[in-house]
């Protein structure tokens, strides 16, 4: 076993995919001993790499279990969400990995490979998880749903899929969200929509259709409504930028117009603008390049 790195999105089964192994090769009894693992809410400094980690991977490791079989003579030291360490803590590691070589092996889990510094890159075999496929997720929200006796129709659970773009972690969440408020009763595509915070395509085409009509006043009271109903801006940019490039009504001119300033709204909105300015921002330029033909 090589070091590892494993980055991707998130809930794309990073995590369990490392301590999976790890129970298959030491079992339940020596897991404990032989596995240290260092979440992004755990102290990771560059004090407790240089201490803790170290005097771990300095211990020697027998290579038989309690129940006869055999298992590899080494430890694991696991540092999930490695991209969030400082890089003096990153670079700390890189003596010790190449030092305990023999006894320990490490495994860096990441969301963004960037953020690791190069030469501990280097020391490490990669493997990039992809964001899980349709198929794979539906099968594990029905085995979910089977096992646990939930009712839910089968464009919802297309519907789960389609609004958790991949993450499996999500899916669930909103699984278990939709079940906790229907209290037993068949979960809906309308369910999901308003657990996922989604917001319905009649709003986002009844938007446009405004814009199109070149009505300010209609406009103004369109936003305060959403914005009153309590839809993220952000949720509506994401939304909107689908409508737009999948759209056969605009031509190119336009499409490139509205989609740099959903750009630059969504750059905004991070840097915690008011939602409120940003959406009428956004409409403003929409109507212009709608109604200008």
């Amino acid at each position: 076993l090589p070091n590892l790195l494993f980055y991707g999105p998130p809930g794309t089964g990073k995590t369990s995919t490392i301590l999976a192994a790890a129970r298959e090769l030491y079992g339940p009894e020596l897991f404990r001993q032989r596995v240290l693992e260092l979440n992004a809410s755990d102290e990771r400094g560059i004090q407790v790499i240089r201490e803790k980690v170290k005097a771990f991977a300095q211990l020697t490791a027998s290579g038989s279990r309690p129940d006869g079989k055999v298992c590899p003579p080494f430890k694991i030291v696991i540092l999930d969400e490695a991209d969030s360490m400082t890089s003096a803590a990153q670079a700390a590691l890189r003596r010790t990995m190449e030092k305990e070589s023999k006894t320990t092996r490490f495994c860096l889990i990441c969301n963004y490979i960037s953020r690791i510094i190069e030469p501990l890159t280097s020391r490490c075999s990669k493997f990039r998880f992809k964001p899980l496929s349709d198929k794979i997720q539906q099968q594990r929200l029905l085995d979910v749903s089977e096992k646990e006796r939930v009712k839910i129709s089968s464009e919802a659970v297309s519907y789960l899929v389609k609004v958790s773009e991949g993450d499996l972690r999500k899916a669930i969440t909103f699984l278990q969200s939709a079940t906790r408020l229907m209290g037993g009763k068949e979960i809906t595509v309308k369910i999901v929509t308003e657990i996922a915070g989604v917001i319905p395509k009649e709003t986002i085409d009844e938007l446009l259709s405004v814009c199109q009509s070149g009505s300010f006043e209609k406009l103004e009271t369109l936003a305060k409504n959403l914005i009153n109903e309590g839809y993220a801006v952000a949720q509506l940019v994401n939304q909107l930028h689908d409508t737009v490039v999948e759209s056969e009504d605009y031509s190119d001119k336009q499409k490139s117009a509205i989609v740099e300033k959903l750009a630059e709204v969504d750059k905004c909105l991070a840097d915690g603008a008011d939602e409120y300015l940003q959406l009428m921002s956004l409409c403003a330029l929409v109507m212009q390049q709608l109604t200008q033909n």
